[in-house]
């Protein structure tokens, strides 16, 4: 591995995690000075993230470097550091770009568990869009101004509820927890079906005859049951486990507002 790929190879480990860097805070709050030198015309810093987050979409994040970001824009590699120092402020840049895609967590009409339900949903979603975003160390973060604005829409949105402001900020983390959690095992069966050519429907289709000539009903008892249950009707697990880890904020405020 040459010196380059080395630092580069340092600059991946610390994706949303890296050493705090009033330089790296300036490029993602935009008050950087633009390079006065050798500039491409239309080159800019969101061009350059842009591109980089189309190429850790299609081929993960592994496959990004300075040097294919740089042939993706059809420049010089060593053009990209007027720009950004390196790989680590280009992920963070990344990081908080999309985050900002749906905007800010808005308030919702019905309450704060509705607020709370539909932000998830949107995280699932951004998830799914940029499978990437679940190496990142979102409490490691250097925190840009759209990760700023969905923090603090979400602590405005559970804000009155009863709860002191550790606990709000135990919340935030309890909801992005849950739905990383989530997003991790969609990840999975997705990297699972790429790498085998064999769908979930496919595999459990094959999968089910199999098992059940082994499970036995006295040894098995409560799974033979549920698998042999004709008129079984599947959950969806993102919104049952949504629906249970509100219950439990729901429980706990209720709780605290009691005599």
């Amino acid at each position: 591995m040459t010196t380059d790929e080395t630092a580069e190879a340092n600059q991946a480990a610390s994706f949303g995690g890296g050493a705090a860097s009033a330089e790296t805070m300036a490029l993602l709050w935009g008050t950087k000075p633009a390079p006065s030198r050798g500039r491409k015309p239309g080159m800019t810093v969101p061009r350059i993230v842009a591109a980089a987050i189309e190429i850790a979409d299609t081929d993960g994040l592994g496959a990004l470097s300075m040097r294919r970001v740089a042939d993706a824009l059809d420049v010089g590699t060593m053009s990209l550091y007027r720009y950004l120092p390196g790989k680590t402020e280009l992920f963070e840049l990344m990081l908080d770009t999309v985050m900002g895609e749906d905007g800010p967590p808005e308030p919702d009409p019905a309450g704060w568990r509705a607020g709370l339900a539909a932000f998830a949903r949107r995280s699932l979603a951004g998830y799914r869009r940029h499978p990437w975003l679940l190496e990142a160390s979102i409490s490691r973060g250097m925190m840009g101004p759209n990760q700023t604005a969905a923090l603090d829409g979400l602590l405005r949105m559970i804000s009155g509820i009863g709860l002191s402001r550790g606990q709000m900020m135990a919340v935030v983390g309890l909801v992005v927890g849950y739905v990383q959690g989530r997003a991790r095992q969609l990840a999975d069966a997705t990297r699972y079906e790429q790498r085998s050519g064999v769908s979930d429907e496919q595999f459990w289709r094959h999968f089910a005859p199999l098992l059940d000539e082994h499970l036995d009903t006295r040894r098995f008892p409560a799974l033979a049951a549920v698998w042999r249950d004709d008129e079984l009707t599947w959950e969806d697990e993102f919104e049952f486990g949504l629906d249970r880890v509100l219950d439990g904020i729901e429980a706990f405020v209720n709780k605290g507002s009691g005599p």
